[in-house]
C-alpha cells in the first residue's frame, strides 16, 4: 500500500478494501494493513482480483474518488465513477493541448529532455562502475554530446525539429550502447536499433521490453483519466497510443535497456534462448519469455527515490506517478510537466 499525491496505491493482489466509517481499510487475509481517511483521497487503484466492499463503491461515488482496477501485472480493467465532472474537464484541456503547436511542444520537450538525460546517465553511470570494462572516452564523448543536445532540444520551436535532436541523440547513446554490454559478447552483439523485425538478440529482448513499459504507462494514464491516445509528440493514428509513446521516451534507457542490460551481464538469457527465422527475425522462446517476465516483475518491486516527489517508491509506480503528474499539470496545478530526470 502507497499513497502518492491524493492517489492511494494497493499494490498486493491479495487486498481486499472496505469502509470503515470515513477510512478506506486494507485488509489482506482477513487482515487490517491498513487505513487511509477517504476525505485525503482523489483516487484509488488496486492491483488485485479480490476486490472492493458495495459500501466504499458507493461512497467513492457520491465524492467522486475514482476507482481504478488493474492486473498484478498492470495491465488496465476499468475504472469507476460517479458524476462525472473532472475528467471531462481534464481531457478537454488534454485534447486543446493537443491540437495547439505550441502547447504541446512544451511538454514534448520535457518528455525529449528526460529521454536523453536518462540516457547520458546511463552512460555515465557506466564509466563509473565499469571503467576497466568499457571504453571509458568513447562513452564519455557520446555522454558529452548528450549534455550539449539538451540545450538545443531545449530551444526547438517546432516538433520536426525536435525529431530531429531526438533522432541525432539516439544515433549517439546506441552508437555506444554495444560497450555496456560487458558478459557474452560474442552472443549478444548490438549494431544499432532495428524492429519489426528484430535481427538480433539484444534488439528482440528491446522490443518485448519496451512493449511492456508501453502497456505500463498506457494504464497509468487511464487511472488518472487521461486518454492514452492523444498525444503531444507522437502522431495520432487508429489503435496507437501515442500519449503513452510520448511519456516512455523518458523510460526508455533509465528502465528498457538497463533491464536488458541487466539480463545479458547477469547471465540470465544465453544464445540458445533465441531462435533466428529464415527471413532473419530474431524470435524467444517461450521459456525465456516467461523468465524475463519473472525477472520483470522483480525489477518492478526494486525501490528509488522519485527525483520530483522526493519519495521512495517502487520502480513499477514510476509511471503512475509520471502520469498523475501530467494530469496535475493539465488541470494547472503545477506550471510545467516535470519528466523523470534520473541519476
Amino acid at each position: 500500500m502507497k499513497k502518492l499525491l491524493n492517489t492511494l496505491y494497493i499494490t498486493s493482489e491479495d487486498s481486499y478494501l472496505s469502509l470503515d466509517g470515513e477510512n478506506v481499510v486494507v485488509l489482506d487475509k482477513e487482515k487490517e494493513v491498513g487505513r487511509v481517511p477517504l476525505h485525503n483521497l482523489e483516487g484509488i487503484v488496486s492491483f488485485g482480483y479480490r476486490g472492493t466492499s458495495p459500501a466504499l463503491m458507493g461512497v467513492c461515488a457520491e465524492r467522486s474518488i475514482s476507482l481504478c482496477y488493474l492486473t498484478p501485472n498492470g495491465r488496465f480493467l476499468a475504472r469507476i465513477t460517479g458524476k462525472v465532472k473532472g475528467n471531462v474537464v481534464l481531457r478537454k484541456k488534454q485534447h486543446a493541448i493537443s491540437i495547439n503547436n505550441s502547447e504541446s511542444l512544451e511538454v514534448a520537450k520535457n518528455c525529449i529532455i528526460g529521454k536523453v538525460h536518462n540516457a547520458r546517465w546511463v552512460l555515465e553511470r557506466a564509466t563509473r562502475d565499469h571503467s576497466m570494462q568499457i571504453d571509458v572516452e568513447r562513452v564519455k564523448k557520446a555522454s558529452i554530446m548528450l549534455k550539449d543536445s539538451m540545450a538545443m532540444i531545449q530551444e526547438s520551436v517546432s516538433k520536426e525539429q525536435l525529431r530531429g535532436y531526438e533522432g541525432e541523440a539516439a544515433s549517439v547513446y546506441f552508437g555506444v550502447f554495444n560497450e555496456l554490454i560487458l558478459q557474452q559478447k560474442k552472443d549478444f552483439v548490438f549494431h544499432g536499433r532495428n524492429k519489426r523485425p528484430p535481427v538480433d538478440n539484444v534488439n528482440a529482448m528491446l522490443s518485448f521490453i519496451y512493449t511492456l513499459v508501453t502497456n505500463n504507462v498506457a494504464s497509468a494514464l487511464e487511472t488518472v483519466g487521461l486518454d492514452p491516445y492523444v498525444g503531444v509528440l507522437h502522431t495520432e493514428r487508429p489503435g496507437r497510443v501515442s500519449l503513452a509513446l510520448d511519456l516512455v521516451e523518458e523510460l526508455r534507457a533509465v528502465l528498457a535497456d538497463r533491464f536488458v542490460l541487466s539480463l545479458i551481464n547477469k547471465k540470465i538469457v544465453s544464445s540458445k534462448d533465441f531462435l533466428k527465422k529464415e527471413n532473419n527475425a530474431v524470435l524467444m522462446k517461450d521459456d525465456v519469455r516467461k523468465r524475463i517476465l519473472a525477472e520483470w516483475q522483480n525489477k518492478k518491486k526494486e525501490m528509488l527515490t522519485h527525483p520530483y516527489l522526493k519519495e521512495k517508491i517502487e520502480w513499477g509506480m514510476v509511471p503512475y506517478v509520471q502520469a498523475m503528474l501530467l494530469a496535475r499539470y493539465l488541470r494547472g496545478d503545477i506550471d510545467a510537466y516535470p519528466p523523470f530526470l534520473w541519476k
